[in-house]
């Protein structure tokens, strides 16, 4: 069983893990972190958990039984009700539908835990298995992404508008 959590902390080492272990995978469809990103692991991921603190983003792990991380899924950019939904998941678990329920079970928390009203998400027009997982969780074609949103790709925005209930 997998569960989709607040990061913290203690997650550091298991992020750290998911990102070595998957950064080929992911640099064939987003643009690779490079080495700094993991020369300055430690510094990034506090930065994370203060902007979380602040209120900045939110940032979840899905975690799988035996504490390794499967995912991250991330609201950022967060204010006037709405924020921007990034995600990756590790290869080994791709077409299986955990993405989709991931990003479906972050859609919820951003109403009931975040009170959030609409999310937007970019994706590579080369990224045919993100532009599914959107389409699965309800979300809808805006217009075109500026490749600067998707590290020089050019892409589309989806979004999303949340429903509240009272």
């Amino acid at each position: 069983m997998t569960e989709l959590k607040r990061l913290h902390a203690g997650h550091a080492p298991a992020v750290l893990a998911f990102e070595l272990a998957n950064r080929a995978y992911f640099a064939a469809s987003v643009s690779d972190r490079g080495d700094e990103f993991f020369d300055r692991f430690a510094d990034r991921y506090s930065a994370l958990l203060a902007e979380q603190e602040g209120g900045d983003g939110a940032f979840y792990v899905l975690v799988a039984e035996d504490g390794s991380v499967l995912g991250r899924f991330n609201l950022y950019r967060i204010g006037d009700g709405t924020a921007d939904l990034g995600y990756r998941v590790a290869q080994h678990v791709t077409g299986r539908g955990v993405a989709t329920a991931a990003v479906r079970e972050l859609c919820r928390l951003a109403v009931t835990r975040h009170g959030l009203r609409r999310l937007r998400a970019a994706t590579s027009r080369n990224n045919a298995a993100s532009q599914r997982v959107l389409a699965k969780a309800g979300f809808v074609p805006v217009g075109p992404a500026d490749p600067a949103d998707l590290g020089g790709k050019p892409g589309t925005w989806y979004q999303l508008e949340l429903v509240v209930r009272p």
